[in-house]
């Protein structure tokens, strides 16, 4: 085995870290709000305004990370915002009233936020090492680290320990998690901002007109530029993507308990089951795309996950028990499809060539917002109609999934200077598991 293979294996292995790591961390701030509820006595008003400047401060610390991310390098970017999201839980943790929580929930929010686009923008480059598919399972390991997160919590609940104990020691532990796993990262030379040939940059084209070199290449001409429109459609894809997947999350166990009427102990199951194939294909979806393509797992992504809405919608047209089997295969359909629109979509940014932090910042604020927007406007509607009704916006973002999303990707991939996608071409044998 080369030396090259070697250091890409080892950073494979350094972003799974990360993505595990930053799951831990939401997983046990998500599994904390109900002590910190408690605690600050902040209802459902507060704790609602809270959770919308977390998203906030995210959304806002975005698009610095991909200028940071270009000007220094996803590696760099990592080593600071992976420990700096970690500390970032002392504040929730010792906020001491809820107008001080507010505060640090933006800070809270600005760590997370810095964390998604450095981590993401290396399993970019991570992927580009190897030459195939491998970003779907660094997204499935996020969600295991939630899992760990949430079940962490749940023990040291039950051992009637303190929640806020918990995160405190968490902000302390877990930055020094990281450093391990830092140290497997690419080298800077591997993920240097700067296209090694000037006139192979992508860069966005800010201004709409022609391609020009990526910043701070040294002079060259033509080239590929990733315009605001096809920001815009990739934009468009995570959107959708992101509110479909929040819908399920927010509203599958309500679903089954407020429509179709099941038993409270089983209507949770609902999200469960959505959970876990989502989960499961994450980390085995690396294989399908390299055998599919990314424009054709994303066209199939937009329609199992709109197959998997249409089946919850008519549920409730049947009779028991099929009504309830209906919904779970639709909520199931939809954690298969949708499991697969964030890694393609990142992958085919990183497959443009060119630096990938301000195109790749901008596409997750674009999801971000569909994850931020979703619950409340379902929500609205839910209220003023019914949750059927609401349902439908979900249903058709997923078909929109492939309506975006495939166009774009195929734009991507033609980009002058964009290298072959990761599925085009086998792994070179050195770095094949």
């Amino acid at each position: 085995m080369n030396k090259s293979a070697i250091v890409a294996r080892r950073a494979r292995v350094g972003v799974f870290g990360f993505f595990f790591l930053a799951g831990l961390v939401m997983g046990l701030w998500a599994a904390g709000l109900p002590s910190l509820n408690d605690r600050l006595d902040l209802g459902p008003a507060l704790l609602g305004r809270v959770l919308l400047l977390i998203s906030a401060g995210a959304l806002a610390s975005m698009l610095l990370a991909g200028r940071l991310v270009d000007r220094w390098g996803s590696r760099r970017l990592c080593w600071i915002a992976g420990p700096l999201s970690g500390v970032a839980l002392l504040g929730p943790a010792l906020a001491p009233s809820a107008w001080v929580l507010m505060v640090l929930a933006v800070v809270f929010g600005m760590g997370l936020g810095v964390m998604e686009i450095a981590m993401n923008a290396h399993s970019v480059e991570v992927e580009r090492c190897y030459g195939r598919p491998v970003i779907s399972a660094f997204h499935g390991t996020w969600s295991l680290g939630g899992a760990a997160g949430g079940g962490i919590t749940s023990l040291v609940l039950q051992a009637g320990l303190d929640a806020q104990g918990l995160l405190v020691v968490a902000a302390i532990v877990v930055p020094f998690l990281y450093l391990p796993a830092a140290r497997l990262l690419l080298p800077d030379a591997c993920t240097s901002p700067a296209p090694q040939n000037a006139a192979e940059g992508v860069d966005v084209d800010v201004d709409g007109g022609g391609g020009k070199p990526a910043e701070g290449a040294a002079g060259g001409s033509g080239g590929g530029s990733l315009k605001w429109g096809l920001i815009a459609l990739l934009g468009v894809a995570a959107f959708a993507g992101h509110l479909s997947e929040g819908a399920a999350i927010d509203w599958a166990a309500l679903h089954a308990r407020m429509v179709l009427e099941t038993d409270p102990a089983l209507a949770p199951l609902a999200y469960t089951i959505f959970s876990i194939a989502m989960t499961t294909v994450r980390l085995l979806g690396d294989p399908i795309r390299a055998r599919l393509g990314s424009v054709l797992t994303i066209r199939l992504a937009g329609v199992l996950a709109t197959a998997g809405y249409v089946l919850v919608l008519v549920s409730p047209l049947l009779g028991d028990p099929l009504r309830v089997v209906c919904a779970w295969t639709g909520w199931a359909l939809a954690g298969v499809g949708l499991a697969t629109v964030v890694p393609v979509l990142f992958s085919a940014v990183g497959a443009a060539g060119g630096r990938v932090g301000r195109a790749l910042a901008m596409v997750t604020a674009f999801g971000y917002t569909g994850l931020l927007l979703g619950p409340a406007v379902l929500g609205f509607v839910a209220e003023a109609a019914s949750l059927p009704v609401a349902l439908f916006i979900p249903a058709v973002l997923a078909a929109v999934v492939t309506v975006a999303g495939s166009p774009a990707i195929r734009a991507l991939l033609a980009l002058p200077g964009a290298t072959p996608s990761p599925e085009a071409s086998p792994a070179p044998a050195s770095v094949r598991d």
